[in-house]
């Protein structure tokens, strides 16, 4: 009898999850980086278990997230830097159309922390004499358009699979002797890992004995410092029996 948890997924089961985890994603539940990364797991799982692996700690599957409705009269979140420098990282909350100015300065906005409450992420840079710089999670789908003169815009992202239900981040650029760059996790500074995270990582490099690989750690750790201080205090006190020696032949 086949273990269910071995079941062959399907390609309709994948999109199931997918349109699941854009759900989460609408909802707050995922930052962009783990809807992408999810995403790219969920069309490539094998299993109806790898599958659920992805969707374990989500509310179960209910009506799909409607279209966010069109922003009435709401104005787009500016970040501007005009001979100085605007960044925008970590943990931050997307929810309308996005502008970016660089005036001989730089402005830098980093989508991959970000909760995203809407379908897409839509961002108008200008740059002039500055730069713009717009890092996003490898894996999602960049739209760029619009002009550039004596300058540069361009996207640095390794895309998702053609065809495949991603995360969108569309950019209207208009740089004069500036430049509005698109790029992804490969060409910037990796995120810090939080303690989770890195605690999974753990796991997955050393298997189910990472606890005992811990102790076993810490106990080398005390082993090392104890010999450390063995070794001074002996250090010492063959000083100090030098010293009294020589004081006594004088």
């Amino acid at each position: 009898m086949t273990d269910p948890g071995e079941v062959r997924a399907s390609d309709a089961e994948r999109e199931a999850v997918v349109e699941q985890l854009r759900v989460a994603s609408v909802e707050g539940r995922l930052t962009l980086a783990e809807l992408t990364d999810r995403t790219e797991a969920a069309y490539t799982a094998a299993t109806q278990a790898d599958l659920a692996l992805l969707t374990q700690d989500l509310p179960a599957g209910g009506a799909p997230a409607p279209a966010p409705p069109a922003p009435t009269g709401r104005k787009r979140r500016w970040f501007v830097g005009i001979m100085g420098d605007s960044k925008r990282r970590g943990t931050w909350r997307i929810d309308q159309e996005l502008g970016a100015v660089a005036v001989m300065g730089d402005v830098v906005l980093d989508l991959r922390e970000a909760e995203v409450r809407t379908n897409a992420v839509d961002i108008k840079a200008i740059s002039v004499m500055g730069d713009v710089k717009i890092i996003v999670p490898d894996g999602v789908n960049v739209d760029l358009d619009g002009v550039a003169i004596m300058g540069d815009k361009k996207v640095d992202v390794l895309e998702g699979a053609q065809g495949a239900n991603v995360p969108v981040v569309r950019v209207q650029a208009y740089a004069v002797m500036g430049d509005v760059k698109v790029v992804g996790d490969s060409r910037a500074k990796p995120l810090k890992r939080k303690f989770s995270a890195w605690r999974e990582h753990w796991k997955m490099l050393h298997g189910e004995d990472w606890r005992e690989l811990s102790r076993q750690l810490r106990h080398e750790t005390r082993e090392l410092h104890r010999q450390v201080r063995d070794e001074t205090r002996d250090l010492h006190k063959q000083v100090r029996d030098m010293n009294r020696d020589l004081g006594r032949g004088y």
